[in-house]
């Protein structure tokens, strides 16, 4: 890889792009912010764009205003700065030559284009939208082959898994084992979990991350998304997966060959770690997460899955099993039912429900086109958002 290589950030504003930034900040003759794309976050991206100095800046959201430079509120001008308005324009702001690395870091099923005109003109994605791999893994991985595209996961369990294969022939895998901190609600019982507010759900104890997310992780709807991801990005079948809960978040996830060794991958929590790997690959220079204290004593549990107080887990099999448009279904019913969760529309109990309902109802297409993808999402979407407790 030349230096410094061009990172376009999707979601500079989040929690995954604000740690990108991080180590860009840390790398300055290695990697440059060249584009930048929130959602709303207005003075946090100008806040950015004044640091960064990035070439474009995008924000996605019509209903609020672009700022005007030189821009004093935030740290000084950027008049080199080219802002655009709409998430129209950024596939083709990323697919330009001078774009090495795009950080696809934007939440939910509204990554998928991105992650797409990434992957179609052939760069390197550093993947932390794991919801494009679950809507369309397959047509996303064939066209990878065909441009060349290098996808290196970003989700610590991901990056945990590409990095342990590098331990051995891929040819000797035996199964992959994603790790799962438990989120908020580890050892409730599904009686238990009848009462869980959104207050509680976004309490996660070791992660902080965004509302989507943390109820996910509250679910375990996030592990199920994990295993479908899983799938497509290491090419392997429902029965090479395991999950184990592992509530002290340090080993990241585990690769067991046929020969019964077991490699994993251990750190602190924190994500620059990983997103650090997947912009420097295959370097490992000194960067800005934390690093292992092994003079203090610790204690690291792995402990077997409640499938029946959390069956997003066994959705999560089930779909990664059948493939074709389940992904898609699972994905865009699970964005709607968290939403009217979060706005107390429906308990805590029945966003799985809803998602096995609408799954349940589908039309099953074992190798759709991405326009059928697109089409059966909104389906789904319109579906769950119909759904009646």
């Amino acid at each position: 890889m030349a230096f410094p290589s061009s990172i376009a950030v999707l979601g500079s504003t989040g929690s995954i792009g604000t740690s990108c930034l991080d180590v860009i900040r840390m790398h300055p003759l290695r990697l440059r912010a060249t584009g930048l794309v929130a959602h709303r976050s207005i003075e946090r991206l100008c806040q950015q764009v004044s640091e960064f100095q990035p070439r474009w800046a995008v924000v996605g959201s019509t209903d609020v205003a672009l700022p005007s430079w030189p821009d004093t509120r935030n740290g000084g001008p950027a008049s080199q700065v080219t802002w655009y308005q709409g998430l129209e324009k950024v596939s083709q702001l990323i697919q330009s030559a001078d774009i090495d690395t795009v950080v696809c870091a934007m939440v939910g099923a509204a990554g998928l284009p991105a992650t797409w005109a990434a992957v179609d003109s052939g760069k390197r994605v550093a993947l932390a939208n794991k919801e494009s791999m679950v809507i369309a893994g397959e047509v996303i991985m064939r066209r990878a082959a065909e441009t060349g595209a290098q996808l290196i996961p970003v989700d610590s369990e991901h990056s945990a898994i590409f990095q342990c294969l590098q331990a051995g022939r891929r040819a000797d895998l035996r199964r992959v084992v994603l790790t799962a901190s438990g989120g908020p609600f580890r050892g409730y019982s599904r009686e238990q979990l009848r009462d869980v507010t959104p207050e509680m759900a976004l309490k996660h104890p070791t992660w902080n991350m965004g509302p989507k997310i943390s109820i996910d992780s509250a679910t375990m709807m996030n592990k199920a998304l994990e295993i479908i991801e899983a799938k497509w990005l290491f090419g392997l079948s429902a029965a090479e997966i395991s999950v184990v809960v592992h509530p002290q978040s340090y080993v990241h996830s585990l690769v067991e060959f046929q020969d019964g060794s077991v490699i994993s991958q251990m750190s602190p929590p924190d994500m620059r770690l990983p997103i650090q790997y997947a912009l420097l690959f295959p370097e490992r220079p000194p960067g800005p997460a934390r690093k292992p204290d092994w003079t203090q004593p610790q204690t690291l549990e792995l402990l077997p899955p409640d499938l029946d107080a959390f069956p997003a887990l066994r959705l999560g099999f089930e779909v990664a099993e059948r493939g074709g448009t389940c992904g898609a279904v699972l994905n865009a019913a699970n964005e709607v039912a968290v939403s009217r969760f979060m706005n107390r529309e429906l308990p805590f109990f029945r966003i799985t429900q809803v998602v096995e309902d609408v799954l349940n109802h589908h039309q099953f297409d074992a190798h759709p086109s991405m326009e059928q993808l697109l089409q059966i999402d909104r389906w789904a979407r319109e579906e769950a958002a119909r759904w009646k407790t």
